[in-house]
């Protein structure tokens, strides 16, 4: 392990790296062991050099973002995680036209743009994370997602080329693009392309949007945001409300009384509980209404060896 991190400490001299970080000082649910090593880069070049050490060495490699929509295991995670900060959160606003770090937060942006009264994020306005990881998995809500404004997305791939992939590229369908699987890659950062329109309006729609999460949702917990896809027509919270299931509790994790769609930590929970719980969740769907719940949150770490 020393001599790695002495390697990573002279190849990336200006960059952050720590042996056996905690992970669960870096997700909103506050779970999560240790990274064997993590690095939070400096530059879009200490990425790419971090991930060729990374394949030469034969080393495993995972990247993640600022933590919401994600589960790690209590094992933690094999290997290099690298954290995106604040490498990636510039930002340029031509117009309303808005090119934008993966690692800059996206409640932040709308929030910013809704002021210059430029519309097309306002369903943002509650979504915890970061640009990458909204682009990546096409966050959306209020009727509206990612693929609605996105123009085209600055993607590092695994063998390292580094491409822009237009928006019919992405291949988007609910919560899903062709970077989860089809095409694994990184998102560096994305060009949106919005709609001038009237500051009142705008900052308005966004302040409802904002006020009804708050009111919905169990942000005065640790959460990873919504853990199941909707299975559309129906949606999962109320699925899950109808099966009586909110304030069932397995360990520290329980589902949110506010919202079904949430399971929260509501005290040391650990991802076993959690992990034991949605799967009791889907158990009780599938038998009452004979739908099958798909995890929309992402589930990271040793675990998955043995568990998935």
């Amino acid at each position: 392990m020393s001599s790695l991190i002495v390697k990573l400490k002279e190849l990336l001299p200006n960059s952050s790296i720590y042996a056996n970080e905690p992970l669960a000082n870096h997700t909103t649910m506050r779970i999560g062991g240790p990274a064997e090593v993590l690095v939070i880069p400096n530059s879009t070049q200490d990425i790419q050099n971090t991930i060729d050490f990374a394949i030469n060495e034969g080393i495993n490699w995972t990247v993640i973002g600022r933590g919401s929509n994600l589960l790690v295991s209590d094992e933690g995670i094999e290997g290099i995680v690298i954290k995106l900060s604040d490498c990636l959160d510039h930002l340029q606003v031509e117009g309303s036209k808005v090119i934008v770090g993966a690692g800059y937060s996206l409640i932040k942006l709308a929030t910013l743009l809704s002021r210059k009264g430029l519309s097309g994020l306002e369903f943002a306005s509650g979504i915890p994370g970061s640009v990458g990881g909204a682009v990546f998995m096409n966050a959306g809500a209020h009727r509206s997602d990612i693929s609605e404004v996105l123009n085209r997305a600055h993607i590092l791939f695994e063998d390292g080329k580094i491409e822009w992939l237009t928006n019919e590229e992405m291949n988007f369908t609910y919560r899903t693009s062709i970077l989860q699987k089809k095409r694994p890659g990184i998102v560096l950062e994305a060009e949106f392309q919005l709609v001038p329109g009237r500051r009142e309006e705008v900052v308005s729609i966004m302040q409802k949007n904002k006020d009804y999460r708050k009111e919905t949702q169990p942000w005065n917990f640790p959460c990873a945001g919504s853990v199941f896809r909707n299975p559309l027509p129906n949606f999962a919270g109320n699925l899950i409300e109808r099966a009586n299931l909110k304030g069932y509790q397995i360990g520290g994790a329980k589902v949110s009384e506010m919202h079904g769609n949430f399971i929260v930590n509501a005290g040391n929970a650990s991802s076993k509980d959690v992990l034991q719980l949605i799967k009791y969740i889907q158990d009780i769907i599938l038998e009452k209404f004979n739908v099958k719940l798909q995890t929309e949150i992402e589930i990271i770490g040793k675990f998955l060896k043995n568990s998935q």
